[in-house]
């Protein structure tokens, strides 16, 4: 079965420390362009991340974006810096005890100071964004491959029952030139049989370098071999199709001989019937190739 190289995955975990998204998109390329978008926090584990999808996806144009925060619920709440509420309240205590001023609201002035307690709207863009290992990553990351994957093969089962349906138009129009054959081999014999009785009575009429020439023309208006290696080149197309590995390149080569057996056909027939067959093969052929240049 074919892979397609369009692709979508994403996969989101939350916890009650960070809340990440991966997101995966996927279009067809020639080789692999792969793009991320990441926090700086994350840049550490950029060349993990780069081997982790250049594995699974091998071949497309790759954006990979992630998106990292601490959950709604942790940036809403205040935070109590311990360290300075202590170190304030026992400067705070110090100075009242020589000033001899009342100590009983001591921790109430403290608390108000500033930096002893931060509201959410005061946190900075450092303290909202969470540390994220790898270990932590990376099954998120491979759950959102994982998805890509399997568009990937949805795609190409329909990609799959596609080309093959153009391949067996091929079939049937390359059935119509064999039943046809025999006819425009019938027209051809009648026309030479024609030109030769006028050429009989030519005064300069040469047997042996006629039958030369005769010979010559018979053997490039032969579509036999054509025919025959056009049908191989098909059964091999198909068979290629089901192999289990990316075949994506290989199909390019194959339709690149079909398209070579059909234009010599089409050259050598010298049949207006079959020369139509022939421009509705390379139509077919072409639909072929165009959808493969999005086979993985």
């Amino acid at each position: 079965m074919l892979l397609s190289m369009t692709g979508y995955g994403v996969a989101q975990r939350e916890t009650e420390h960070y809340t990440v998204v991966v997101e995966i998109k996927s279009l067809n390329s020639k080789g692999l362009d792969l793009s991320l978008r990441m926090p700086r926090s994350l840049a550490g584990s950029e060349l993990e991340l780069r081997n982790l999808v250049g594995r699974h996806l091998v071949r497309g144009k790759v954006n990979v974006s992630i998106d990292l925060n601490r959950p709604a619920a942790v940036r809403s709440r205040a935070s109590l810096h311990r360290e300075t509420l202590t170190a304030a309240y026992h400067e705070l205590l110090s100075i009242a005890q020589e000033l001899g001023a009342p100590t009983d609201n001591i921790l109430e002035l403290a608390l108000r100071l500033p930096g002893v307690v931060q509201s959410p709207n005061e946190a900075s863009a450092a303290d909202d964004e969470p540390q994220l290992t790898w270990a932590e990553l990376q099954p998120i990351v491979q759950e959102a491959l994982d998805r890509t994957a399997d568009f990937r093969r949805t795609e190409g089962q329909a990609l799959t029952t596609e080309i093959l349906s153009y391949i067996d138009r091929i079939r049937i129009q390359l059935s119509d030139v064999d039943r046809h054959d025999p006819t425009r081999l019938e027209n051809v014999r009648r026309r030479m049989h024609d030109g030769l009785a006028e050429l009989a009575q030519s005064d300069q009429f040469n047997p042996s370098r006629f039958e030369q020439e005769l010979l010559y023309y018979i053997e490039k208006l032969d579509i036999a071999e054509e025919k025959v290696r056009l049908v191989s080149h098909l059964h091999y197309f198909t068979e290629t199709v089901h192999l289990p590995e990316y075949s994506g390149k290989k199909l390019a080569f194959i339709s690149q001989e079909i398209g070579r057996e059909i234009n010599t056909i089409g050259s050598k027939a010298n049949d207006s019937t079959i020369q139509h067959l022939v421009v509705g093969m390379k139509e077919e052929l072409e639909k072929i190739k165009e959808q493969l240049n999005n086979i993985l």
